[in-house]
């Protein structure tokens, strides 16, 4: 059997592993000197150590495999090769000329598809409107619906703490650290089932919108209808991470949605690996 893999972790990769809820456990016998921590990552939930999984499904054809990754972004190295997936045409709609206030209203006025008709409200979006990172969800649910604000509840509470891992946040952080989340849908879907492909499309102006609007440096596309209607492909998302994707020119990341991490916490180690990628993407230097 081949020795146990060993990973030097620094204090941000620490710090990243505990907001995701994974330890270190360091072994009695190595147990190094102060200021060199050397760990293996062990999730909280019972699960073998995990440092770099990789997808169990073969790459996607729509963009090659990438190499290993180091756990951390070294300085100065520049982030992966980017793979283009999708490239879709600019909607012809009015809502392309739109400002925030207009924005705003029209969203809440909405009433392009049925969702008008069971929503109590519509959850537009919160954050810095010029983030350097913009995060797309998918569907509100229920606490949505009800406070008019994404990502709330157990899965919100989750995507805090992983923001806070790379010092982030919604409101409560400084501005220049603050990022922008919306959802692909702006109107809850009844008992919270999927989208309906017409209710992404009647969406879509307000969601491209809000994209130019901010000009983020990066998105993170989290779930599989965001990753639909941002890249267009319906691949798993096993076969999408790892990979830096574009979205008319953005890189984006994709990593698995909140609520699946709460049903499945062993995969909370996949979502962390995403966090160090998106983390490479924002310390490049603009244009860079």
């Amino acid at each position: 059997m081949p020795p146990e893999r060993r990973v030097a972790w620094s204090e941000r990769q620490q710090a990243m592993l505990r907001e995701l809820g994974l330890r270190l456990w360091l072994p009695p016998q190595d147990a190094p000197a102060a200021g060199a921590p050397v760990a293996t990552a062990e999730a909280s939930t019972p699960m073998p150590p995990v440092v770099h999984p990789t997808p169990a499904a073969p790459p996607a054809p729509v963009a090659a495999a990438p190499a290993a990754m180091p756990a951390a972004p070294p300085a100065g190295r520049q982030a992966p090769p980017s793979q283009v997936v999708h490239e879709p045409q600019a909607t012809a709609s009015p809502v392309a000329r739109m400002g925030w206030p207009e924005l705003r209203a029209a969203v809440a006025g909405c009433t392009a598809c049925g969702l008008c008709s069971t929503r109590r409200q519509t959850v537009f979006g919160v954050g810095n409107e010029r983030a350097q990172l913009m995060i797309v969800g998918e569907a509100p649910g229920e606490q949505e619906d009800a406070q008019g604000e994404p990502f709330v509840g157990a899965a919100g509470q989750l995507l805090d703490r992983m923001l806070a891992a790379l010092g982030l946040g919604r409101t409560d952080a400084t501005p220049e650290r603050q990022v922008f989340i919306a959802n692909t849908l702006k109107c809850r879907p009844p008992r919270n089932r999927n989208p309906a492909p017409e209710e992404l499309a009647a969406c879509q102006p307000f969601l491209e919108r809000q994209v130019a609007l901010v000009q983020p440096r990066a998105i993170l596309a989290m779930g599989r209808f965001a990753v639909t209607q941002l890249l267009g492909s319906d691949a798993p998302i096993g076969r999408l991470r790892g990979q830096v994707h574009r979205w008319r020119g953005v890189p984006v990341v994709v990593s698995y949605h909140p609520a699946y991490l709460l049903r499945q916490p062993a995969d909370k180690a996949k979502a962390w690996d995403d966090l160090c990628l998106l983390a490479e993407l924002l310390e490049q230097p603009p244009g860079g």
